[in-house]
């Protein structure tokens, strides 16, 4: 993988989980209470910065080989989900995400939650929905960070995208005060989740000792291999959707 290509990976899915940590903390300020949504969001980072402190240099203790096995099995999970997700959308067995009705429900759970706070924090709820929002969504930005990163050995290159990604997205979203809905999210995920399928198939096969074809040159083969399949799928259930909608005895 080269440099530039791990810089997009990570940015694209830090990205990701960056709007949705923005819609729930804009949420969360927007209807409740800016002060307490803003202290849950420090709090989420600095116990997100402890723990990756903690755990990230475990990481590197792991040998490559079963490193890239676990990271692969893992990396094929998540990226599964975005897939399948993503081909059920494009399809239109599901409904295409949509962070402006993201929102609006995050508001009317947060306008109809009860008042109070405790200590120096006014409102409990906004800084709990701020605490909770942030602090799982940015597991999963230093979960990229810290196995695309380890695996490829340039943590730095990683890390920049992420921040990149967090940083575009956060003046972006403050800046109109709104959930960025115009963000092709639905396209993104479905990218991101091929990204991470064939990162997982690759690193999981080389975890098991299996050599591929050109070393790192395979992935240009692998990963559109992964979104023509998805494509292939997407397709393929839009067509099966269209015809079992259509009355009984009509001509195609």
């Amino acid at each position: 993988m080269t440099t530039f290509v791990l810089f997009v990976t990570v940015l694209l899915a830090c990205a990701v989980e960056a709007v949705e940590a923005l819609t729930i903390v804009l949420a969360a300020g927007t209807s409740r209470h800016w002060g307490s949504a803003w202290q849950g969001t420090v709090a989420a980072l600095l116990v997100l910065a402890a723990t990756v402190a903690a755990l990230g240099p475990a990481v590197g203790q792991i040998p490559l080989g079963a490193l890239r096995l676990v990271v692969g099995a893992l990396l094929l999970i998540f990226g599964l989900q975005w897939l399948r997700k993503a081909v059920m959308r494009g399809s239109g067995y599901k409904a295409l995400h949509d962070e402006s009705q993201a929102y609006a429900d995050e508001v009317a759970a947060a306008s109809g939650a009860a008042e109070g706070g405790r200590g120096r924090v006014k409102d409990w709820y906004a800084f709990t929905l701020s605490f909770k929002g942030v602090f799982l969504e940015g597991l999963e930005v230093a979960f990229i960070v810290v196995t695309f990163g380890d695996n490829q050995h340039d943590i730095p290159v990683a890390v920049l995208g992420a921040v990149v990604a967090v940083v575009a997205v956060t003046v972006a979203g403050f800046a109109v005060r709104a959930p960025l809905a115009r963000v092709p999210e639905n396209t993104m995920k479905f990218v991101v989740g091929t990204m991470l399928t064939a990162f997982g198939i690759f690193w999981a096969a080389e975890g098991a000792g299996a050599n591929w074809p050109g070393s790192d040159a395979a992935l240009l083969v692998v990963v559109p291999a992964v979104a023509a399949l998805a494509l292939g799928y997407t397709s393929v259930l839009r067509r099966a959707k269209a015809t079992a909608a259509q009355p009984e005895g009509s001509l195609t």
